[in-house]
């Protein structure tokens, strides 16, 4: 016990003697490997600090992509979870859209045209003096009804002529190769009676067929084939055998091989000889109907049949315009001269739309891109349509009156500063849509006054929007009665004021032309007015 004690007393005893930092030596040394062993530690230290910032930045990454896969599984969830109620909405969108585009289609068919007779508030009609109810009726009285006789007595006269003209050019031509003329019909302003301005010239279409066994089948730009927008209103006429396919073959719209053949053509009657086409009047190397080809035929027939009856009247007969095919003028003895028009037409189908040869033309025509492009006329209809639409007015209704008088100032106004856009057919078409849009009764002999501000007002309308759309086409309207073709009513409707769009000079003349018309309306009126004490 005593030595064991006496071993830890010499322990403790040589610890503290020992110990550093108990009891330090004034000269103690440094070991020298010591700065060494520090800076060891210290690199140790730093790669430690490293190896824990990797291992900080890659559990950071796994816990982003963690996070990452746990947001791309709840999105699927929730894709699958509303993917039904995402069709639901699509389909629905698509309901939606559908009866929106038949609302739009039903609306364009019901306000196809917006007379907007109801704007007392145009512009152009701010500080214009409008003639009084006395003052157009007697207007009307003097200077425009004094003509309808004159008219009547012209008409007789001209289509007895014509007549006699038709028949001496029907014996005169070929029936085996010649084209068939048929009876003439008058249309246009003599036949409507709304005619005011001199010279009187009737204008008169005559129809005509292809000698058989050939027949004319007609293309129109509404009928599916691709037309260009300046081409609506216009169509192609082919000159076809009568037992000829109407669909005609895949060959002649497709570019066989050389080394194939149509059963259906052999090389026995692949295609007729271009000499027989052109005898057709046709286009060179095509069978499509050319309008100067028509011109040439029909002024030399006309010629001929001329010289075989001349010696029967104490006239003579000229062609009056060059370029138009039927522009004829009596000249008697006298000095007086009588105009008419007899114009080539091609009958569409079984209706009476006909494709004309040549039409008037006005700043706003364009020059057709081929001979082979036929306009077509729907006079025959319009007179109908007025003839149709007088008998439901009150006896003496002023819409004839109405245009009479709107076409007079046009006019007069058109002689001091010169041509424009606007033409008499452009007038037509105003007081057809007004006379389908107001009732009967507003059509008065008293309302005479506001019937014409009405027309006007329309007018205006028409030239700001630059939007005048034709009576008859894309109108669903139509009377049952006049047998419209349903082609034409079911085709978009066609803006005759669309040209103002491309010919903004002569826009911006035709505008200033109508508010000139529109200010001197008072003077022109009370100028032509006889004034009786």
């Amino acid at each position: 016990m005593p030595v064991g004690i006496f071993r830890v007393c010499l322990v403790v005893i040589t610890a503290i003697i020992n110990h550093p930092f108990l009891f330090p030596k004034e000269n103690g040394t440094v070991p020298e490997n010591t700065e060494e062993i520090i800076q060891k530690m210290k690199e140790r230290e730093e790669s430690l600090r490293l190896q824990k910032l990797r291992l900080e930045q890659e559990i950071a990454d796994q816990e982003a992509a963690q996070q990452a896969l746990e947001k791309a599984a709840k999105v699927v969830e929730e894709i699958k979870e509303e993917k039904v109620p995402w069709d639901m909405w699509t389909a629905l969108s698509m309901v939606i859209f559908l009866l929106i585009e038949l609302w739009r289609q039903d609306f364009q068919e019901g306000n196809w045209q917006d007379t907007g007779a109801e704007e007392d508030d145009m512009a152009a009609f701010k500080g214009v003096a409008f003639p009084d109810k006395a003052t157009l009726a007697s207007f009307y009285e003097k200077r425009i009804l004094g003509t309808t006789g004159d008219m009547a007595r012209m008409r007789e006269m001209v289509e007895g002529f014509a007549d006699d003209l038709l028949e001496a050019l029907r014996s005169v031509c070929n029936r085996d190769a010649d084209m068939e003329v048929e009876d003439c019909m008058g249309v246009g302003s003599m036949y409507e009676n709304w005619r005011v301005r001199k010279p009187f010239v009737c204008d008169l279409i005559v129809p005509f067929a292809p000698p058989e066994p050939y027949c004319f089948r007609s293309q129109i730009w509404c009928s599916g084939d691709n037309f260009p927008p300046d081409e609506q209103g216009y169509g192609t006429i082919k000159v076809c055998r009568a037992d000829e396919d109407v669909t005609g073959c895949i060959c002649d719209k497709t570019k066989l091989g050389e080394d194939m053949l149509c059963l259906l053509h052999s090389q026995g009657n692949t295609s007729r000889p271009s000499s027989e086409m052109e005898d057709l009047l046709c286009f060179k190397n095509t069978q499509y109907l050319d309008a100067d080809q028509v011109m040439k035929w029909f002024q030399i027939a006309v010629t001929k049949a001329w010289n075989k009856i001349s010696h029967k009247y104490e006239f003579d007969l000229s062609f009056s315009l060059l370029d138009s095919p039927g522009a004829l003028k009596i000249k008697f003895r006298s000095g007086k001269s009588v105009a008419f028009n007899l114009t080539p037409v091609v009958q569409y189908e079984n209706s009476d739309v006909y494709f004309i040869s040549h039409f008037p033309r006005n700043e706003l025509a364009a020059e057709l891109p081929s001979s082979t492009r036929w306009f077509l006329t729907f006079a025959v209809y319009e007179r109908r349509f007025i003839q149709l639409i007088s008998k439901t007015l009150p006896a003496g209704a002023c819409h004839i009156s109405c245009l009479q008088i709107l076409s007079f100032l046009h006019g007069k106004q058109c002689s001091l500063t010169g041509p424009s856009g606007l033409t008499n057919y452009h007038l037509k078409t105003v007081l057809l849509h007004l006379l389908q849009a107001r009732p009967g009764q507003d059509w008065a002999p008293e309302k005479l006054e506001a019937r014409l501000q009405d027309m006007l007002k329309f007018l205006e309308k028409c030239l700001h929007e630059k939007k005048l759309y034709h009576f008859f086409i894309g109108n669903g309207k139509v009377p049952a009665e006049l047998g419209f073709p349903i082609t034409f009513q079911r085709a978009e409707p066609l803006n005759l004021f669309r040209p103002f769009v491309l010919h903004r000079d002569v826009y911006r003349k035709t505008v200033d032309t109508f508010h000139e018309m529109l200010r001197n309306t008072s003077a022109l009126i009370n100028e032509y007015t006889v004034h009786i004490p």
